[in-house]
């Protein structure tokens, strides 16, 4: 019976190994499914984290795109490591290379050229040794000058000049006895330093951001005189003092202008690891500090925004736009800010079209407000501005629909690039285009920034400052000093008159527009 069956066919066992092949992969199967569902909660928190880096790894690559062609940082880090130059950088360095420009003065620039002037001292060389025929030529005969050639430079540093001043008593025909009064600048005591090196060091400080102990070299260099830190130190705070009430009219002024800049800039001083910022207040003719936090509370220690009643100019900061200040006439966004944050929209959506007509829209604006104002105009023209102003508005217009807001919380979530911006440029239309219809109203916050800049480069060349005080105090002095040289006197010119006892004040009268 068993021979009469048909031999097995050769597919059967294939197909029975197969069968116990899938059988197998399905146990594994079910086993790594068994596994996965016993990791669920590892695996979401692992793509919850790449969610997150992404986001991170997101925010660094715009963090380096951001420069000071795109945004409201400053030029001077443009240079940090990872940072991506401007656009107009990199386009004028090609240029240039293209160009193959030659070193020195450029066509057009102004120059400087010496020229023959009335000179100060004379000094007459005659010829020594002796004369082929033997003759010392000391006793040849003087026959008038042959040529002239002139030299500028400085006289040699003379060594500072102990004076001793005698006060001399004199005695009136009616018996009274009178002792001369002290002269300006010479305090009551045996021993002290003079006007003229007091001013020094506040000049090199202050003014020049030299360190401390290199303004201690530079002195005993060039007068031979030996100060000490404490002197130095000291004489910033004697400054500030004798400079107190100039510096309270000078607040007063800003106060009462038509127009007037604000700005604020990031400052190490005090303990380490604490942020200070300094406030600025400025007009053409006019500028205050003012050290704190970024805090309503500090702009009003300041004393100036609360009772200013003019047009402040300044950045999208909103502290300038708190109902705090009742009393302001309105704002001007600064263009320059905008314009550059509308760079950063170009490059953040390359190939749209509205962020590259928003800022070809205040450029234009800008120069017709130049254009106006030099010819004495006080507005923009209808003709000139409607048109650009049109343009703007499209731009947000179409800026919005196409940068949609992210809903949640409006302190709470971010928003996309540029979105609270346009948002800004919508609702505060007037607060941006204010310039246009008047010429008085500046359309750019530059000149505060040219105010702040000079405070970056004092931390980047002496740190960290340690004493609020003292901060202050520098603030104060260079308060005075910006003021002063807006008005066309000399820096080291107005701190030797300060450092007398007698010192300038700024003209009380308003600015011309």
């Amino acid at each position: 019976m068993t021979d009469s069956l048909p031999p097995e066919d050769p597919r059967d066992a294939l197909i029975r190994e197969h069968a116990a092949r899938l059988e197998a992969q399905a146990g594994q199967i079910a086993a790594q499914d068994e596994q996965i569902a016993g990791h669920g909660e590892r695996i979401a928190a692992l793509e919850a984290l790449v969610v997150q880096l992404r986001e991170q790894l997101d925010a660094a690559l715009r963090a380096a795109s951001r420069n000071s062609g795109n945004s409201s940082m400053p030029p001077s880090s443009d240079d940090l490591p990872g940072r991506r130059p401007p656009a107009r950088k990199e386009r004028r360095a090609a240029e240039r290379a293209e160009r193959k420009r030659k070193p020195g003065k450029q066509p057009g620039s102004p120059g400087a050229a010496m020229r023959w002037e009335r000179p100060d001292e004379v000094i007459g060389h005659f010829p020594q040794g002796d004369c082929a025929c033997g003759a010392d030529l000391s006793d040849a005969a003087d026959l008038g000058v042959a040529r002239s050639c002139q030299q500028e430079d400085v006289p040699e540093p003379q060594p500072s000049r102990r004076y001793q001043h005698d006060l001399h008593k004199a005695r009136c025909a009616c018996g009274r006895v009178h002792v001369a009064a002290h002269p300006a600048g010479v305090p009551d005591a045996p021993l002290s330093v003079g006007p003229r090196l007091s001013a020094m060091a506040v000049y090199l400080s202050v003014f020049q951001h030299v360190p401390v102990e290199r303004a201690q070299a530079l002195i005993a260099d060039l007068t031979g005189g030996v100060v000490s830190a404490g002197f130095v130190h000291s004489c910033l705070g004697k400054a500030a003092g004798l400079a107190a009430g100039a510096t309270r009219l000078i607040r007063t002024l800003i106060a009462a202008a038509p127009v007037a800049g604000f700005d604020e800039t990031t400052l190490r001083s005090g303990p380490a690891g604490e942020k200070k910022y300094v406030h600025g207040a400025f007009t053409e003719l006019y500028s205050a500090f003012w050290l704190g936090t970024r805090s309503l509370e500090t702009m009003k220690e300041a004393g100036i925004l609360p009772s200013f009643a003019g047009i402040a100019v300044s950045d999208r900061y909103q502290g300038y736009y708190s109902k705090t200040w009742q009393n302001l006439a309105g704002h001007q966004a600064c263009a320059a800010h905008i314009t550059r944050d509308f760079q950063d929209c170009a490059e953040t959506y390359p190939g749209a079209a509205w962020p590259e007509q928003a800022m070809r829209s205040l450029r234009g604006l800008i120069r017709a407000w130049h254009a106006a104002r030099e010819q004495g105009l006080a507005a923009i023209s209808d003709g000139d501005r409607e048109p650009l102003e049109t343009e703007f508005r499209r731009a947000v217009t179409a800026g919005l629909a196409a940068v949609s807001r992210v809903p949640g919380p409006r302190n709470q979530v971010r928003q996309q690039p540029g979105r609270e911006l346009l948002e800004f440029c919508k609702t505060r239309q007037a607060d941006v285009l204010r310039f246009t219809t008047d010429t008085g109203v500046w359309p750019t916050n530059n000149i505060s920034e040219r105010g702040v800049r000079p405070l970056k480069t004092q931390q980047k060349i002496s740190g960290r400052l340690t004493s609020d005080d003292v901060t202050q105090d520098r603030l104060d002095i260079r308060g005075y000093i910006d003021t002063a040289r807006k008005h066309g006197l000399g820096a080291y010119e107005i701190l030797h008159q300060l450092m007398t006892g007698n010192p300038w004040l700024p003209p009380a009268r308003p600015i011309s527009p």
